[in-house]
């Protein structure tokens, strides 16, 4: 990605259908069918892009922006009387992508664990036997803070490949103090010369490390790891793994209303393998949002959508665990809950790919482009603490001019091609 400085106009001429994302209050996720509304959230060809000191300042007809800003162009990408001039040739723009769910950084290769599933091990079962998230906990805590940083500087490059101009980063692979610590630090400091967005999560609560009792280890988060977090001042979230056999919904609940008193608010993982209650619990805490949630009831569901926490499904996880059954998307969509869609990179699912989500929320569950779309870009981006400045996820006068140029004139292209990469080219703040 060439860096080009954020003084520099630039336009964007020439556009295929440019999906704005942006109907009604961009402050609030899109609900319902008014997700998939194309002539709400998708302007058709033919506009321009302005965009100034990062930010896009406004959305017009492409001939009257390129008059207006440069006397002498004709066609084609450059910089033309002081002005960047990005030629789209008739291809989509959608916005960057919102990936609020990732464990970015850890060490080891687990790709061995496949073939245990294949043979009817358990997830749970793997964990036992010296697998699962204790072996990647072992690698992890081998890497110096230099390689953590070099690790997920490599893989920040792969996701903005694909399109990601936002990430969430998840600690959890440390499980003692000194490990988180490094891992936040690791995630700080790529953030600091990173040209995405990149928003830290400690989940220290992954699991419960060898030799250690799950009560001691509960102490120690509370008691220790907490309060040094707290004061590293790197992470915007706590996270909890709540699931049968992890942490049940005391522990969680001891756990995240301990972070509340440390200022951070919570996302959790929650009735990822049967419905335990976690999306209920994330409801009642004021979770931000609540991940996973394939096996939530319909009661849970409802108290989440009025308590405003994001349900946020993760396909990429059943579809390498070789999980028949997909998550209730499109139940979302019948009922008005707001939901987002996300990675979840980790060791298992090593898919740092938004427009892979999006195709099998399209090909997997029945959903159709643009409502996808909406929950890996709009949807997401409202719990992250954007607000009306600036915000991420949307094209309009003000957004931040993160955006993707796609491979084709209309936007569903975006996730319609499992094993192609759909983006053509992608702007960070104005910038290719």
């Amino acid at each position: 990605m060439s860096r080009l400085s954020e003084h520099v106009r630039t336009i964007i001429v020439n556009a295929g259908e440019i999906a704005h994302m942006s109907h009604g209050d961009t402050n609030m996720p899109l609900l319902g069918h008014e997700m998939g509304d194309k002539s709400a959230n998708v302007y058709e060809p033919g506009l321009g892009i302005l965009i100034e000191s990062g930010n896009i300042c406004r959305i017009d007809d492409s001939r009257e922006i390129s008059d207006e800003f440069v006397s002498s162009w004709k066609e084609g990408s450059g910089i033309t009387d002081g002005t960047r001039i990005i030629d789209a040739e008739g291809k989509a723009i959608i916005p960057g992508f919102v990936d609020s769910h990732s464990h970015l950084l850890w060490g080891g290769d687990r790709s061995n664990e496949i073939a245990l599933r294949q043979s009817g091990m358990t997830y749970s079962e793997i964990s036992g036997s010296g697998g699962g998230i204790g072996k990647t906990v072992r690698e992890t805590r081998k890497l110096s803070l230099d390689e953590l940083i070099s690790i997920g500087k490599d893989r920040i490059s792969r996701a903005i490949s694909h399109g990601t101009t936002t990430i969430e980063v998840k600690s959890g692979y440390g499980l003692c103090v000194d490990s988180e610590l490094k891992l936040l630090e690791a995630a700080g400091r790529i953030a600091d010369i990173s040209p995405i967005d990149i928003h830290p999560t400690w989940l220290g609560a992954h699991d419960v490390p060898k030799g250690m009792s799950k009560d001691a280890y509960v102490e120690e988060l509370i008691s220790e790891q907490l309060p040094k977090v707290a004061s590293q001042g790197i992470s915007k979230w706590a996270d909890v793994f709540c699931e049968p056999g992890w942490f049940d919904i005391e522990e969680t609940e001891d756990i995240i209303k301990a972070a509340k008193e440390y200022g951070l608010q919570s996302r959790l993982h929650v009735d990822e393998f049967v419905d335990s209650g976690g999306l209920s619990l994330a409801a009642d805490l004021g979770s931000v949002s609540a991940d996973h949630v394939a096996h939530s009831n319909h009661e849970s569901r409802n108290l989440a959508s009025k308590s405003g926490t994001m349900q946020t499904f993760l396909p990429g996880t059943p579809y390498v665990m070789g999980t028949k059954e997909y998550p209730p998307i499109a139940d979302c969509i019948e009922n008005r809950w707001a939901f987002s869609l996300a990675s979840d990179f980790n060791p298992n699912c090593n898919s740092l790919s938004i427009p892979f989500v999006g195709s099998l929320a399209a090909h997997r569950c029945d959903i159709d482009p643009i409502s996808a779309l909406s929950a890996v870009t709009r949807n997401p981006s409202t719990t992250l603490g954007y607000g009306s400045s600036n915000p991420v996820g949307t094209l309009s006068n003000g957004s931040h001019a993160n955006l993707n140029i796609l491979i084709s004139e209309t936007v569903d292209v975006w996730c319609q091609t499992p094993g192609m990469n759909p983006i053509s080219a992608t702007v960070v703040r104005g910038i290719l």
